[in-house]
């Protein structure tokens, strides 16, 4: 497994998120500054969206049209949806509390990392495979900066979250004593998304229902859930308000949305050079933090790959299906785990460095580059050419320089 990652102030970022999540806080901010924002709209426990006609309408139409993002085949009918939107990036927790989520098996693309504490937190990208009329994911959480730096890669997408790490500032100096690098919100502003009308959809921002709104019984009547285990965000909700403001598949100066979205290289060939096999995956995020263990199993029958954490098979709550891949990417990034004096997290995901890719159930060493935060993070073989994709979903995995991931 993993090599021994046992750093004093990993123990405290865990302890002090542990006696934060048992109490009930949640992280979510509000700005100290950078984005002039409107009082929130949360709903309440009894507001729920429009009954809806399920998952399954477009269940019976040929699927012929390639997905933009990753190539996996849908309906045309999933295709006229999406050629209208934009994608919604989601951030989603990973709280053993908040298991299983609903979503991750409608995401295109998933990347999971670190939040706090040693518990993992997903953003989902979803556009193709979410335009089933009733799709929704939870529980809806806040951002972190480095998952900032990885939406930026899809065109001003529409950023769903609740809060995020923010300038907090010194009550008796009014200083922010927070690391730049902490400042999610503040980034956010900075890119223009965060405003009135803006593609920044946070609820403690300008949003409420039916795009967002807290779900206490989500995992059924008889589990009490903790305030920050309940957000749910309904996606066609979304994409309605989205087309209200403007943020459609039409961009400014008479472009498209894909037309500036940089996608991966997709091919059905399976790769031979430079692989081994890998039919079963196993890795851990931080030592000891057994709950995020993560083992990944090849399914040859479907060329996918089963999920499993901490032991039990990761199921979509609304579909009840175990969560599956068509590509892994293991991607090492730089870790800082005390920015500041609040501990906070950050890994280094622009830049370059090393991982694995693993696809039809072998595995083959890569390095990435995203040298700018609007660059494409690109994933390059040993002799440095970039390397393709098997169409289909793609989970990418930030672990820490320097982490094992075992696999045969």
């Amino acid at each position: 497994m993993s090599s021994v990652k046992l750093f004093s102030i990993k123990t405290v970022v865990g302890l002090v998120a542990t006696f934060l999540i048992s109490g009930g806080v949640a992280y979510a901010v509000v700005p100290a500054s950078g984005g002039a924002l409107i009082s929130p709209r949360i709903a309440a426990p009894s507001e729920t969206p429009v009954k809806s006609a399920g998952f399954g309408q477009f269940a019976n139409e040929p699927q012929t049209q390639p997905c933009p993002i990753n190539g996996k085949l849908y309906s045309k009918s999933e295709e006229a949806l999406w050629q209208t939107r934009r994608p919604i990036l989601a951030m989603i927790e990973n709280h053993v509390d908040a298991r299983p989520q609903s979503g991750l098996s409608s995401a295109d693309v998933v990347y999971e990392a670190v939040a706090e504490g040693g518990i993992t937190r997903f953003m989902g990208v979803f556009y193709c495979g979410a335009q089933a009329d009733n799709a929704k994911v939870a529980p809806v959480r806040s951002a972190r900066m480095y998952f900032v730096d990885l939406a930026t890669e899809y065109n001003t997408p529409i950023y769903l979250h609740v809060g995020g790490g923010n300038c907090s500032r010194d009550q008796a100096s009014g200083q922010c004593t927070s690391d730049p690098r902490a400042m999610a919100i503040e980034e956010l502003a900075r890119l223009g998304w965060r405003k009135p009308g803006g593609n920044d959809f946070d609820s403690t921002g300008d949003i409420g229902m039916p795009v967002l709104g807290r779900d206490y019984n989500r995992l059924g009547a008889d589990k009490v859930l903790a305030t920050e285990h309940t957000m749910v965000g309904y996606l066609p909700a979304a994409w309605n308000e989205a087309q209200k403001r403007g943020y459609t598949s039409a961009m400014p100066k008479g472009t498209t949305w894909l037309s500036g979205f940089r996608p991966w290289k997709l091919d059905e060939a399976e790769p031979v050079a430079g692989t081994t096999p890998a039919t079963d995956i196993k890795f851990e995020f931080w030592k000891g933090y057994t709950d995020f263990d993560t083992e990944w199993k090849y399914d040859a029958a479907t060329k996918t790959y089963l999920r499993s954490q901490g032991g039990t098979a990761a199921i979509d709550l609304e579909t009840k299906k175990q969560l599956s891949t068509s590509n892994i990417v293991i991607e090492f990034a730089k870790e800082i785990d005390d920015l500041d004096v609040h501990l906070h997290l950050f890994y280094g995901v622009i830049g370059s460095g090393t991982g694995i890719v693993f696809r039809n159930g072998v595995a083959e060493q890569v390095t990435w580059k995203k040298l700018k935060e609007l660059d494409r993070t690109i994933y390059y073989d040993q002799s440095g050419k970039e390397i393709t994709f098997t169409p289909g979903v793609i989970w990418v995995e930030i672990l820490p320089t320097g982490d094992k991931v075992e696999y045969n």
